[in-house]
């Protein structure tokens, strides 16, 4: 039975595709096509490859070139072997290999040659694979992805906002500890409108500001003698930061749409401690609704990079560094380890208390992150709620958090429905 594989070497404007059948013994024999990255190109590429019964395509990942010609064949190719009764498990499998895994000697870099190397170490088990997930979930992965670096821009923002405020010598950050709050905004907002009177910009603050509005008008003094450029810059910030709330509100509501069918899946990982709907939105962004690409939770851990490495040679481990993973996952685990272990009442808070001692606090984190990521797996995998097996929560803390959660599940449109629990008898 024929078994041909081709390999595709991406670069931005064409593509080295070589064809092979990989079933014969000795020396495999090589179709070369050099071909353009037009989506009519493309569409010709699918058609040949159909036309030469290829049963898999495997191709570097180039930057982010690779999606293109991945898009394409994932619509367009229908290798007719697939529904033969003689094809094999892969037939009409795509494969996205890792650039490392199929790097040459040095000074043998050309582009046939790459593309005839990816064919083989495909047909001998040594590429690293990377997984990509359907057409929706990764669309979903670049909304969450696109409100992540929104949010970036606008800590950064924020900062840069700061430090002009202290170049024009107005020390608001010293005495109101988020400038972004309402009443950071309202005393910006008149600021940058031209208001002179210090008095009147500390009277915009809240009541239950700690700082005095004495100590405000203070604080805000330079406001008489401020340029007109730093009132101009001030307002540019703000309107920048207006936009960047109104379009990660705009991706929120998105997600929540788009996610309105594993509306479930949110809620149970919403309840684990350290995370939230925020998170759980991301993290079945990356790994799927009900994960099921990863066989076990050691499978999702170790794609993840939430698990120890080894590095051995000669029978002794020189490192247990973890490896890379997932980048998205691993920072979401991490935050949400570092969440989990100040959450009073929870296991993560006993198991934190007894690592950290001799660990330290990073090692502590990785482990509540490893953790955290195999109980995502059994949430949605096996379709279990959370239970907590700490200490007893005060019933207050309790109650907070999950009219918190509530809250922010409506406010992305979720139906949230309360029922009373049972009285013990």
């Amino acid at each position: 039975m024929a078994n041909r594989i081709a390999g595709i070497d991406v670069h931005k404007r064409v593509l080295a595709v070589v064809v092979a059948d990989v079933s014969i013994e000795g020396e495999y024999q090589f179709e070369r096509r050099r071909i353009g990255t037009r989506p009519s190109e493309l569409r010709a590429m699918a058609e040949w490859l159909v036309a030469e019964e290829v049963e898999e395509v495997v191709m570097e990942s180039t930057a982010q070139y690779w999606r293109p010609v991945w898009a394409a064949l994932e619509a367009i190719w229908r290798p007719s072997r697939r529904n033969r009764e003689d094809a094999g498990p892969m037939a009409g499998a795509l494969h996205l290999a890792q650039a490392q895994s199929n790097r040459g000697a040095a000074g043998r870099k050309k582009d046939f040659p790459d593309a005839e190397r990816l064919v083989k170490r495909l047909a001998a088990h040594e590429l690293t694979l990377s997984f990509v997930p359907d057409g929706e979930q990764r669309l979903w992965r670049t909304i969450t992805r696109t409100k992540f670096q929104l949010t970036c821009n606008r800590i950064q923002l924020r900062n840069r906002l700061e430090c002009l405020l202290e170049e024009a010598e107005v020390k608001l950050s010293s005495w109101v500890s988020d400038l972004l709050g309402l009443s950071g905004r309202r005393m910006l907002d008149a600021l940058a409108n031209g208001e002179t009177n210090p008095t009147t910009l500390a009277a915009l603050g809240s009541p239950r500001l700690r700082a005095t509005p004495e100590q405000l008008a203070d604080a805000l003094g330079a406001c008489r003698e401020m340029h007109s450029t730093h009132r101009r810059l001030l307002k540019m910030m703000l309107q920048q930061l207006r936009l960047l709330d109104e379009q990660i509100t705009e991706l929120d509501q998105e997600m929540a749409k788009l996610l309105s069918a594993h509306e479930q899946a949110v809620k149970r990982l919403a309840e684990i401690p350290g995370l939230g709907v925020d998170s759980a939105q991301q993290i079945i962004a990356e790994v799927g609704p009900q994960a099921a690409t990863f066989p076990s939770a050691k499978h999702l851990a170790s794609w993840v990079g939430a698990c120890p490495g080894e590095e051995e040679s000669a029978g002794v481990n020189y490192s247990h560094r973890s490896p890379k993973g997932n980048r998205q996952m691993r920072r979401l685990l991490n935050q949400a380890a570092n969440a989990a272990a100040k959450t009073k009442g929870s296991i993560f808070e006993v198991v934190y208390r007894r690592l950290v001692v001799r660990l330290g606090h990073a090692q502590a984190i990785g482990a509540i992150a490893h953790r955290l990521c195999r109980l995502v797996w059994l949430i949605l995998h096996k379709g279990v709620r959370y239970e907590e097996h700490g200490p007893a929560v005060v019933r207050s803390r309790a109650q907070a958090r999950a009219a918190k959660m509530i809250r922010d599940l409506r406010k992305l449109g979720y139906h949230v429905q309360i029922v009373q629990a049972p009285s013990e008898t």
